[in-house]
């Protein structure tokens, strides 16, 4: 599986979109972007959602606050931009500071501004199959898969990780194309033999190449949704050597990463059709 190559035909897909948006006469989509003190990570990451919103014509602007900056104040930022009728998304970048309250400001956003996917109102859509704003990264799991041509109806899906950033959507969205999904985490019985039974499995659990060869069923899709950062290297959840009983194999770096920042994207564009409809 090819990160590069999906989130390129992501990203093309969004020009025409934005092109398709100015030429019905419609307003260009426009992403804020919320940071709460100085995370070097979080500047370069933010840095390249810039970069792909000059590529596909999406505007951004960048609403800064110091570290100090308490939840109320976050609060109040984003209520400025729920409010604001030029703002088709609203991005919070995290990590936050400590005494920041991590669920009060995700459930402040306006759902229908809420490109990251996570306000409860878009997961509950999501798990009712209704149409919403889904999160990034799992929605970028599953183009990744569609553009490798995995055939997914009847397939057996294990997602090892149960988060509500990646884990819990990832196999909501598995199960609404008719794989048959199970969650796996930290408490499952004979977590290498679940695994084995995959057809496809996505793995999302934040520890370097904690998935090894003898958890992969021969000829299997196996998507490594992590970044670990190990002796200055980038490195997945999947061990190198699982390369080699794989059918298919999401790299790290240039997979999902990518895929998350063109989801993105994809969400501010498809925020500012939901207003314009």
């Amino acid at each position: 599986m090819d990160g590069k190559r999906s989130a390129a035909r992501v990203l093309d897909d969004v020009t025409r979109g934005v092109a398709e948006l100015l030429a019905a006469g419609g307003r260009r989509p426009h992403l804020a972007v919320i940071l709460v003190g100085d995370n070097p990570a979080s500047e370069t990451y933010v840095g390249g959602k810039r970069r792909d919103g000059v590529r596909v014509g999406i505007t951004s602007s960048d609403h800064r606050l110091p570290d100090s900056a308490s939840t109320q104040e976050v609060m109040q930022l984003v209520q400025r931009l729920n409010r604001d009728p030029n703002v088709s998304g609203i991005l919070v970048q995290q990590p936050f500071p400590k005494q920041v309250e991590v669920t009060s400001v995700v459930e402040g956003v306006d759902p229908e501004k809420d490109v990251d996917g996570f306000h409860p109102i878009n997961l509950g859509r999501l798990a009712l199959g209704e149409p919403g704003l889904v999160a990034c990264t799992a929605a970028g799991v599953m183009r990744m898969l569609d553009d490798a041509g995995i055939p997914l109806a009847g397939a057996r899906a294990v997602v090892l990780g149960r988060s509500n950033i990646v884990g819990k959507p990832a196999a909501l969205l598995l199960l609404a194309r008719n794989a048959t999904v199970t969650i796996c985490h930290s408490r499952t019985r004979d977590l290498p033999g679940v695994c084995r039974e995959a057809d496809v499995l996505v793995v999302a659990v934040g520890r370097p190449g904690f998935v090894t060869k003898d958890f992969i069923k021969p000829g299997a899709a196996v998507v490594d949704v992590g970044v670990n950062r190990v002796d200055g290297r980038i490195r997945g959840d999947v061990d190198e050597a699982v390369a080699e009983v794989a059918g298919h194999l999401s790299p790290v770096p240039g997979g999902v990463g990518r895929m998350t920042r063109a989801m993105l994207m994809w969400n501010t564009l498809e925020a500012e059709r939901r207003r314009q409809a």
